[in-house]
């Protein structure tokens, strides 16, 4: 037996009659470069979902969220902060501070007034 009689890796598949037959319609997708498939698919669904489908036309989106490919860590306190500066200069990293590292405030919208009106001193005494 030949070894390209069982080595399959150099040929690429091909969608059988059958499956062709099955569908309407099929397309290969992934982003530019093929980087991020799942994250690129999840796009493409909310673009989808935005669409009303009577043309081709592009829908108004973003086309990446601002996180994009990259992961979010989010350090409380000034320590988990330092922590994470020393695993990035340990593992090498692409990395941009999206927020800098700060106190955390109230939004302003946030009531800060409680709608329940003041009880007495000890409510437990009987009248």
């Amino acid at each position: 037996m030949r070894a390209h009689e069982f080595i399959n890796e150099s040929k690429e598949g091909k969608v059988s009659k059958r499956a062709a037959q099955a569908t309407r319609g099929m397309h290969k997708v992934r982003d530019a470069g093929g980087y991020d498939r799942t994250y690129h698919l999840n796009r493409l669904g909310m673009a989808m979902a935005s669409a009303d489908g009577k043309d081709k036309k592009p829908v108004q989106m973003d086309s990446a969220s601002w996180v994009e490919k990259f992961n979010t860590v989010h350090p409380y306190t000034e320590a988990e902060h330092n922590m994470l500066h020393q695993a990035m200069n340990t593992i090498p990293t692409e990395h941009k501070a999206a927020v800098p590292f700060s106190k955390s405030l109230e939004l302003d919208s946030t009531n800060k007034n409680s709608p329940i009106a003041s009880r007495p001193k000890d409510f437990r005494k009987k009248k």
